[in-house]
């Protein structure tokens, strides 16, 4: 079926029809217009939620859970869904609207020409059809003037009254009538036949041809539209397997989440490596009954004489230490001061001590652990480095054009220096991470040493020195607690000592090496160098009979260590000594050794110059 045969007199409605076609797919393109901006913006939103969701560099150490690596693959999956929205929005611009544009604008200017075409036969055709009606209107005109003519003429040949030559003027008339009336005649019938022959052309040939090209429009243009839809289909379809494989992805991220994993690794994390306190021993008050009156009157004795109970165990007694509060005359100022700098510059960036020996075993040995990765990793760098710059001056010695060979022999050299520091740095983490290997983490624990420093149920309390002193009184009374003593303010002093500020009257330090601070068996008003306690000379003592420290196990000396302060005690490499105190997170450990001539020698010395054996 043709338009030009069902629809030879639908012209206006063919093309209403058509420009109704030609809008609609307008419309269609303004359709996937709007859809290619909803398919962008859903990207960029996209995009703009992985970006905020994305891990801070505060959380990166969490990132080795199962559930935030899952998380971390479902951004990434995310990211690679909202690429593909983005393929699917330049799909459609390229394919889909371009199409669309160049179709309408193919159909408008066809429909165009086709249009002008009909309207052209259209008027030929009226002409046609105006013209034979002027020649009908001649031929009747002149057909009833020449029935007219005839008439007259009859009337005057049966005239006798007119005479022969009034007779004949009719006739001529008569004949010019009838002639135009024939001529007429003839026109009429030529343009009759002409426009027959036009309109039969017109309805049969030339306007069907013109319906028909519209009607070829249409079609184009209907199945430009089912092209396009499938079309679009089909690029959602091309991204719709790399889109399941996102989607795949997520899933397998999920399934990847372990739960035990998660919590090992917490373990990992946080695992001090202590193990718990053991029981608390029974105090059978009945028995300490005999006790208690002689320590009291040893504590009184003790207050009234406002001193402070300082110093190291010696023959089973306390040997008050020397020059405690002299110690800022002279060299011994200076050399407290470049201890505590040294303390100083010996923590990290982050607050925390070069050897991490102020972490728990278990975090000790994984920050060293990192520490000579991060070493190592350096290492290789600056040997690819200076082997790169060693061929640069190898080039240059054979070729002086391409350049001088002394340009990089300070780069070499800095890098040689670099490279030296670096092999330094790792030999000393090493060596770290094979103490901390060799360090029962058991018996680190402070718990586990509070545990042990109980002896036969007696509450056992530290001086600064490390030193104990049995405390028998009730729980409604121990004025240990309230001033026990801090390493670390040792270590908030450094910065006082540096600046020349002094919160002590007396300008004492904290530094456990000196065995200075607040102790927590410090006596009311001789916790800050009371006047009395100045006065004393440097070999004053002050002795008491007391118990010795039971020890918690043995060391070796690692290296020798010469005693620079007062509070620490020479030795020599290899060195037996005893542990009666573990390094508090100072960096000291306080040890005791056999001494022929005195009978102990008690004292601190560096936690790293030692390889500790504690007792089970």
């Amino acid at each position: 079926m043709s338009w030009g045969t069902e629809l030879w007199d639908q012209y206006d409605n063919l093309a209403i029809h058509t420009n109704k076609g030609i809008e609609f797919l307008d419309k269609y393109a303004n359709f996937i217009r709007d859809r290619l901006a909803i398919e962008t913006e859903y990207a960029t939103k996209l995009r703009r939620l992985v970006k905020n969701y994305q891990p801070k560099k505060k959380e990166e150490e969490d990132n080795e859970f199962t559930s935030c690596q899952a998380f971390r693959k479902v951004l990434n999956e995310i990211s690679d869904l909202a690429g593909q929205r983005e393929v699917v929005a330049e799909s459609l611009q390229l394919q889909i609207i371009q199409g669309i544009s160049l179709l309408s604008k193919t159909l408008r200017d066809e429909r165009k020409k086709c249009l002008s075409n009909g309207t052209y036969l259209h008027q030929n055709l009226t002409t046609q059809l105006a013209a034979l009606d002027r020649a009908k209107r001649n031929y009747e005109k002149a057909y009833r003037d020449s029935e007219k003519a005839v008439d007259n003429y009859k009337k005057a040949d049966m005239d006798l009254n007119l005479s022969r030559a009034e007779v004949e003027r009719y006739k001529n008339i008569m004949t010019a009538k009838i002639q135009q009336s024939d001529d007429a005649k003839n026109e009429y019938a030529n343009q009759l036949q002409k426009s027959n022959n036009l309109q039969q052309q017109h309805y049969h040939e030339l306007l069907p041809e013109v319906f028909n090209r519209l009607q070829e429009l249409d079609e184009k243009r209907t199945r430009g539209i089912r092209e396009f839809i499938i079309g679009a289909a089909d690029v959602e379809s091309s991204v719709a397997p790399i889109i399941a494989r996102c989607l795949e992805g997520m899933v397998k991220a999920g399934e990847s989440i372990n739960e035990k994993e998660d919590s090992y690794k917490v373990i990992e994390r946080y695992q001090s490596g202590f193990t718990p306190p053991s029981d608390i021993p029974f105090e059978d008050l009945s028995k300490l009954d005999t006790l208690d009156s002689s320590q009291e009157s040893h504590f009184n004795h003790v207050q009234s004489s406002h001193l402070t109970v300082k110093g190291t165990i010696s023959a089973n007694k306390i040997k008050k230490r020397v020059g405690i509060f002299n110690i800022f005359g002279g060299n011994k100022q200076q050399k407290i001061i470049e201890a505590c700098i040294t303390m100083k510059n010996s923590l990290t960036a982050d607050g925390q001590k070069e050897d991490f020996s102020d972490l728990p075993p278990n975090q000790r040995r994984k920050k060293l652990q990192a520490k000579i990765g991060e070493l190592q990793q350096k290492i290789q760098q600056e040997t690819a480095a200076r082997d790169g710059l060693m061929k640069m001056k190898v080039v240059y010695e054979a070729n002086s054009s391409l350049g001088n060979p002394m340009t990089v022999e300070g780069q070499l050299n800095e890098s040689e220096h670099k490279l030296e520091k670096l092999k330094m740095d790792l030999k000393k983490y090493q060596g770290y991470l094979e103490k901390a290997n060799q360090i029962p983490m058991a018996n680190n624990s402070p718990q586990a040493n509070r545990t042990s420093s109980m002896n036969n149920g007696h509450r056992s309390s530290r001086h600064s020195n490390g030193s104990t002193e049995d405390n028998n009184y009730d729980g409604d009374f121990q004025p240990d607690d309230a001033g026990s003593l801090s390493r670390s303010d040792s270590e908030d002093n450094v910065a006082q000592i540096q600046n020349g500020h002094n919160n002590n009257n007396n300008g004492s330090s904290a530094s456990p090496e000196s065995g200075l601070g607040t102790s927590h068996t410090s006596l009311p008003g001789s916790g800050h160098g009371s006047a009395h306690e100045n006065a004393m000379g440097e070999d004053a003592y002050y002795e008491t009979e007391m118990e010795p420290l039971q020890p918690l196990g043995t060391c070796r000396a690692l290296y020798p260590f010469e005693a620079t302060s007062e509070g620490s005690i020479p030795m020599n490499e290899g060195e037996e000594l005893q542990v009666i105190e573990i390094d508090q997170g100072d960096g000291w450990t306080r040890v005791r050794r056999m001494n022929n001539s005195n009978g102990w020698d008690e004292g601190f010395v560096p936690t790293s110059y030692i390889e500790c054996t504690l007792y089970a």
